[in-house]
């Protein structure tokens, strides 16, 4: 017999985790769709009467983005520049009711090559926070997302809370997003930077594509390449010379892998520069 349950405290969910394999259900804008004309086979546990796992705060090492916030709650939160290109992500994931619905952390479970969560929340060294019985654990974002569809995640766990830490939320941030048009489309590439600029010069780099390989990548060879440059001619050349030897991008029916590498290249472009722009830097000729 398929079970639903609805607890009211983690402990509870745990509880009941610990119990049977169960389907866990948040903002429901993944489940429903992939549910179909088809009857449930699995327990459903509803997490939306789990309000300490909603909303964002802050402990002494890190900012907490709760399993439950939703993108428009991310939108509307005072946060640090370096956000902006998570915020700038929230506004393009689907409609506005989506958005209202949807969570960070059920965007991140669903672990789709082209999720607009990925890139914004790699640049900020994201890490994920997952509960069982058995105790808590944190998990790399980078580690947590294994490929297409698969996550970290073991029997009788949840995902509790995106965590950031402070050293990582330094600087500004910039989101880059192509599609066959503007909204309510599935990536053919995104990418997401985030810089910290001293003395009119590049000090810190972190640059995330997604949609161009099976998991989000961060663009470590770039990113150490970018460090020292000046904002303009140079960071172009250094983004132009770099082979973004860590995507592995497949043909499909929204673009071939030869055009999504070549798309990925503009959009770093465009995220760098918008990034830097927000920092306040001048950009040299």
């Amino acid at each position: 017999m398929i079970r639903y349950a609805k607890p009211r405290s983690v402990d509870e969910a745990l509880a009941l985790l610990g119990e049977a394999r169960w389907k866990i259900l948040a903002g429901g804008t993944d489940f429903y769709p992939a549910l179909g004309n088809r009857p449930l086979s699995e327990n459903v546990l509803d997490i939306n009467a789990l309000g300490e796992l909603g909303g964002i705060s802050e402990t002494a090492t890190h900012l907490v983005i709760g399993a439950r916030t939703t993108w428009t709650e991310i939108v509307g939160h005072p946060l640090p520049p370096a956000f902006e290109a998570l915020k700038q992500a929230a506004r393009e994931v689907g409609s506005a009711q989506i958005q209202n619905a949807g969570t960070v952390a059920g965007n991140l479970c669903n672990a789709s090559p082209a999720a607009d969560g990925g890139p914004p929340l790699m640049v900020l060294d994201a890490e994920v926070e997952l509960a069982s019985l058995a105790g808590r654990r944190v998990l790399a974002l980078s580690d947590f997302i294994l490929g297409n569809r698969k996550i970290a995640i073991g029997p009788g766990e949840i995902v509790t809370a995106v965590r950031l830490p402070k050293a990582s939320v330094a600087g500004s941030s910039s989101f880059q997003k192509l599609g066959a048009r503007r909204y309510l489309v599935i990536s053919i590439a995104m990418a997401a930077a985030r810089v910290v600029t001293s003395d009119g010069r590049i000090e810190q780099a972190a640059v995330a594509v997604g949609a161009c390989s099976a998991v989000a990548q961060r663009l470590s060879g770039l990113e150490q390449a970018l460090v020292g440059l000046r904002p303009g001619r140079e960071i172009e050349d250094a983004v132009a010379g770099d082979g973004f030897a860590e995507l592995s991008p497949i043909d499909d029916v929204r673009g071939s892998a030869d055009y999504r590498r070549a798309a990925a290249r503009e959009i770093v472009s465009r995220a760098l520069a918008g990034a830097i722009s927000a920092t306040g830097t001048e950009m040299a000729a």
